[in-house]
């Protein structure tokens, strides 16, 4: 009852809620994640309603935010714009994983040719930036918000298949890989039922960080109009619009870039107080 009481997850979790960059992290992604749930019952205006009599108003009682070139409330523009970049974070690199974790597994178990075909492939995409990457990608199959998810997602996957090889290399010559090899378990139940749950910590964590890259990338795309299409309210489109009125309306850029930041900051700080939460060292 003790062992189990005192799991590896329950230790984990209590080296997370001892770290406080950690909790906050975690507390600024929960809200995150309810602003882009409920965006429809928190938001105090439709984020696509526009009126000129109400365009570039400073930050008021009726519009907290400010209203921007064409008379729409920020605030609610903001908030939209949550689901947006977190969907964009979460989907892009939920393809990574998707895609990088079984070849990188695949790479560091079997060896041979097939490590060597995917280790090249992936040194030639590591060798270019991943933003630079990513827009190229982006520009080919045509802006919108899901293809600036799908390309975001192909760039980071060499990240996910040189973490995973490397992991599995280090793995697949434990003693319990060889015993479960020697009993005569076929490749593929090794790597489900041995390997992977033992290389899952790393990915994880690599994966908030992750998240936190993919948000930036896609406020880029979206600023360079390859990513959500106007009107509809993305953070990097209405930086793209702001830039137009920095001297006369400046809070059209401060408040989507503080968006951009704090959330940005959270899954980092998550993402290294999962760091060392899930260290088995770590005491």
């Amino acid at each position: 009852m003790k062992g189990a009481a005192d799991s590896p997850g329950r230790r984990a979790l209590r080296r997370l809620l001892r770290r406080g960059t950690a909790v906050f992290g975690l507390a600024v992604v929960a809200g995150v994640i309810v602003l882009a749930l409920c965006a429809a019952w928190i938001a105090p205006y439709d984020p696509l309603q526009t009126s000129f009599s109400m365009v570039r108003k400073a930050p008021g009682s009726a519009h907290w935010f400010g209203t921007d070139e064409v008379g729409r409330d920020l605030l609610s523009r903001v908030i939209w714009g949550t689901r947006a970049s977190l969907s964009a974070g979460v989907i892009s690199v939920s393809i990574a994983l998707g895609i990088g974790v079984p070849l990188g597994m695949l790479a560091g178990y079997l060896g041979g040719l097939l490590d060597a075909l995917i280790s090249r492939v992936t040194d030639a995409m590591l060798a270019c930036p991943f933003l630079i990457l990513a827009i190229a990608l982006a520009a080919f199959i045509g802006p919108s918000l899901g293809n600036a998810m799908i390309a975001i997602g192909i760039t980071a996957t060499p990240i996910f298949i040189r973490l995973s090889r490397g992991q599995v290399l280090v793995v697949k010559s434990e003693d319990y890989v060889e015993a479960a090899r020697a009993v005569g378990n076929p490749p593929h139940r090794i790597l489900v039922r041995h390997i992977l749950p033992n290389i899952l910590p790393p990915v994880i964590v690599q994966g908030t960080l992750a998240v936190a890259a993919a948000i930036i990338a896609e406020a880029s795309l979206s600023f360079l109009g390859l990513g959500q299409q106007p009107p509809a309210p993305s953070w990097g489109s209405m930086l793209n619009t702001a830039q137009r009125f920095l001297t006369q309306a400046p809070w059209l850029a401060v408040f989507p870039g503080a968006a951009i930041f704090v959330t940005v900051l959270a899954f980092n700080l998550l993402g290294d107080g999962l760091r060392d939460a899930l260290d088995p060292k770590s005491q």
